[in-house]
Parts: structure tokens; sequence; C-alpha cells
């Protein structure tokens, strides 16, 4: 476990990810023999919160949520953003096309590689649209599925990317087919990095910054509201999304229907089935109907 007193230095030197942790606190080189305390006072950084996170980096070390800094960890995580989407994530769909281009015009391989390669991409960015405007709960399980497509980029080019032309001559490769051979090994070696890297971000948000946003959130409820289990009231909007889930309607088609995003439908049901503690149709067909939202007459039942 890293502590205060320790040189900064000695992690960087010591820790892979000891580097870019520090830019993202917003830290820069030339640290000298300041210790971890002393660097993260001189750029008005919370000593605790920056030890948290390389602990929980390096050693899997969860911290006290009571050491931690919200805005502060935002910051890092807002840096974090910036780096996978305006260098990261476009540098290394570079590198894929210059590692994947020398397989050739007549191999449709490398397009369709980009293009689940592309397809990560928009993911994470929404990912990061709704953890930049605050939305940590509506993606809540995309973690392992983003990951996972980064998994499948990588399988793709070990198991079907066109092989050069030099197993047809013993094994040996020309200077130009060596240099494509390190390229894909070394693209490789970066969808490995970037895949452990946002694999780490999420774990993070979901193992430090989502449990302490809900400790500050069940502090500030007055203590009448945490015992009480009565069903909250519906919002007018909620209550035209309830109508349209009790009638059948996919999340599709209520968008259409009440002209809104099916990610706005999606985050409506989700409030809908906390404030009535409702989780099934039928539930919520006879809350409809008990609380004459709906005419028993116009559904098909």
């Amino acid at each position: 476990m890293y502590k205060s007193t320790d040189k900064i230095c000695d992690l960087m030197s010591q820790e892979e990810d000891a580097i870019q942790i520090i830019s993202r606190f917003g830290l820069e080189m030339g640290v000298g023999d300041q210790t971890i305390a002393q660097l993260c006072t001189s750029y008005g950084v919370h000593t605790p919160t920056f030890l948290a996170v390389v602990n929980y980096k390096v050693f899997k070390q969860k911290a006290q949520l009571t050491d931690i800094d919200i805005p502060t960890l935002q910051r890092y995580l807002h840096n974090a953003h910036n780096y996978f989407l305006n260098f990261r994530l476009p540098r290394l769909r570079r590198a894929l096309i210059e590692a994947l281009i020398p397989a050739g015009a007549s191999s449709q391989i490398p397009e369709l590689i980009l293009r689940c390669y592309d397809e990560f991409v928009e993911e994470i960015r929404t990912h990061i649209e709704h953890e930049n405007a605050g939305m940590y709960e509506e993606h809540e399980h995309d973690d392992e599925r983003i990951t996972s497509k980064l998994t499948e980029i990588k399988n793709l080019i070990i198991k079907y990317y066109p092989g050069t032309s030099s197993r047809q001559t013993g094994g040996v490769a020309s200077a130009e087919e060596g240099t494509n051979t390190y390229l894909l090994i070394s693209v490789m070696s970066d969808l490995w990095h970037t895949e452990h890297d946002f694999a780490d971000h999420c774990a993070i948000e979901d193992d430090i910054l989502r449990p302490l946003r809900c400790k500050i959130a069940n502090a500030k409820r007055p203590k009448a509201a945490l015992l009480k289990d009565e069903p909250q009231e519906l919002s007018t909007r909620e209550r035209d999304v309830l109508i349209q889930v009790v009638r059948g309607l996919s999340n599709k088609e209520i968008a259409d229907v009440l002209c809104i995003s099916q990610h706005t439908v999606v985050s409506h049901r989700k409030h809908i089935t906390a404030k009535l503690n409702i989780h099934s149709t039928a539930g919520l067909t006879i809350y409809a109907i008990v609380n004459h939202l709906i005419d028993l007459n116009s559904l098909d039942l």
C-alpha cells in the first residue's frame, strides 16, 4: 500500500499505471524527490483521493468512502474521458488501419474488424456521455459488454486476419512482411492495454464513485422518507410511459408515440419501478387500473 509519505518518483518508476494516474489528476513530470502528499498539495489535489485511486489500481484495495473527495474523483474521471475519446481511441484506430491494410484489397476482413472497432468506440462514447451527465445508473451493466467487444476484436484478428505469403516460403518473411507482423503485435498490445485501462476506469466508477454518491444521497434524505414504504407519486410523463407499457408497447413504440428517445423511455421505466416497487407488467397493469390511469375495457387481456 502506498502512503502519503512515499516519494512520487518511486511510485512512478515502480508501477506501470502510475504515470497515467498522475496525468488524470492534472499532475505533471519533473516531480523531483517530493512525497505524494507534497506533490498533491502543490497542485491542489486531495491526497487521500489520489491514494485511493492508486491503491485500488495497483492492489485492488477499496478505500474508505470517507477518504474520498467527490469533485477530485470526478475531475480524475473527466480527464480519463478526454484521454479515451480524444487520444487513445483515435490513435488506436489509426494503428489498426496501418496494421490491417497490408491484408490487401481482396480481403473484407480488415474492413469488418474496423467496423467492429467503430461500434465499440460509439458504445464507449455513449457510456461516457451518460457519465458526464451524471447518469451512472443508466449504464450500470454496460461495462462488461463494452469490454467484451474489445476482446471480440482481438479474437477476430487472432483467428481470422489473413496471413502473409511467408507461410508458403518456409516461414521466412520479407522485410515488408516482418514490419506488418510487428505492427500487428503492437496493435494487439494496444488493444490489451486499452481493455485493461477501460475496465479499471469502470471499476473505479462502480466500486468507489457510485457507492459514495449513493451514501451521500441517502444521508441527505429525511429520516421519514427512509422509513416510508408507500409508493411515491409518478410524474405526468412517467404516467404517460406507464400507460403505454400497460398497453403492451415496446420501448421503441413508446418513444415514437410520446416523441421521446428510447433512452428516456428506459429511464422513465426504471423510475416507475423504483417508485412503485412493482416489477412485473401485470403488477403495473393492476396499479394503472386501480388508479384510473387506464380503462380496463381498452386493454386486450
